[in-house]
């Protein structure tokens, strides 16, 4: 005890270390036997206390448990320590349908995903969603940073391309009612021998329901009978048709085509980005996302012409939700926008009062939902992306 005690007096300078936890316990062990711990003086003690502090370079408190560690049981036994960890609760299965959902739909918002694995459970009863139906959205996008769905997912990529007295220059005001169309074009590139595909987009401003066309040429006698099927497509009457300021709406032929339907025509003002945001947003969104922005030949206008009809069209309306806005007003009496609910277009005209009385004749809500309900979510977006692959194929197969 007595050379314990210049040691540590001689040693003040000094700091010691273990190598690690089984050789420090199993030290402090032989010091306690070695020394007679439990039968030494307080004194004594509170010697061997710091010596050992020295010696391990733990703290005293660490030792002090340790010493008690020793007085209960007679040894300084290394426990298997294991941290605390929470039950998984979503499994590696979880992880691969999320990467489903994801590789059908393009990988949407977290907030719209999860929707979808929403409705994908209480909808269409599909037992496999039952738990990512309750997901929260900030663990969604933890379960996409998983290995799993890393290894699950496959994704691709693509490359990207104007003073007219006709249609009233001013922004529509729809007051709630659908049939308000925001259109715009989008061109798929030329090459220097050959025109590109032309993508026509229309959007309702309240239910964002969208219609998107092909067409080979955006002249006067290529554009009617294209615009007349697109408008075909929309379950209600159409009142409103706005557009940039580019001449493929703004002449005689679209003016007499909407004045015969009795569709009001307005068009962009200067110096306002916002009047025709939605469709373009829904450009990017939408048509560039599934389409691409490489070179496409015209002549496939009518091969996309009917992907877009007979699956891309149906996804967008019946099962792909949208951020529908809530406007409110602040105390200060400035606008906010809140972007809360995900919802179908379907849904969204549906959650009109009256859906009924915006309808075109002969159809009716039951009509829309029966076909919203002959496929799930999941399994329209699948068909969707099947034929979008087979639509490609063929179209390089004929370039």
């Amino acid at each position: 005890m007595e050379e314990i005690r210049r040691f540590v007096l001689a040693s003040e300078g000094l700091q010691f270390q273990g190598r690690h936890r089984a050789e420090v316990y199993g030290w402090m062990e032989q010091v306690l036997v070695g020394q007679q711990y439990a039968g030494q003086g307080k004194a004594a003690r509170g010697l061997l206390r710091r010596y050992m502090e020295k010696m391990t370079g733990l703290s005293r408190a660490q030792v002090t448990r340790l010493i008690a560690r020793y007085m209960a049981v007679g040894r300084v036994p290394v426990t298997a320590y294991r941290r605390h960890r929470f039950a998984a609760r979503y499994t590696r299965a979880d992880a691969e349908l999320l990467a489903q959902v994801d590789e059908a739909h393009g990988t949407l918002s977290g907030p719209a995903t999860r929707r979808i694995l929403e409705r994908e459970y209480r909808v269409f009863g599909k037992d496999d969603f039952e738990r990512l139906a309750a997901i929260s959205v900030g663990h969604l996008y933890n379960l996409r940073k998983s290995s799993r769905y890393r290894e699950r997912l496959r994704t691709y990529t693509r490359t990207r391309p104007t003073a007219v007295s006709i249609g009233e220059r001013r922004r529509p005001q729809p007051s709630g009612q659908p049939g308000f169309l925001r259109v715009d074009t989008v061109h798929q590139g030329d090459r220097p021998d050959a025109k590109g595909v032309y993508h026509i987009n229309a959007v309702d401003e309240v239910t964002q329901w969208q219609v998107v066309v092909a067409t080979p040429r955006i002249a006067e006698s290529f554009l009617e009978p294209v615009l007349e099927a697109m408008l075909r497509q929309f379950p209600f009457r159409i009142q409103g048709f706005h557009s940039d300021n580019g001449s493929e709406f703004l002449n005689k032929t679209v003016a007499r085509l909407l004045d015969k339907l009795r569709i009001g025509q307005t068009k962009s003002r200067p110096r306002h980005s916002n009047d025709n945001g939605l469709v373009e947003t829904k450009n990017g969104a939408i048509v560039r996302k599934h389409m691409g922005y490489g070179y496409i030949d015209a002549r496939g206008a009518e091969r996309i012409g009917s992907f877009y009809r007979d699956f891309l069209n149906p996804y967008l309306n019946y099962h792909r939700p949208c951020a529908q806005p809530d406007v409110s007003i602040d105390p200060k009496g400035r606008k906010r926008i809140r972007y809360k609910r995900y919802q179908t277009p379907l849904e969204t005209l549906l959650a009109l009062h009256n859906p009924a009385q915006y309808l075109r004749p002969g159809l009716t809500p039951n009509a829309l939902l029966r076909v919203a309900q002959a496929h799930s979510d999941t399994e329209a977006a699948m068909r969707m992306q099947q034929a979008k692959a087979k639509l490609f194929e063929q179209l390089r197969l004929s370039a």
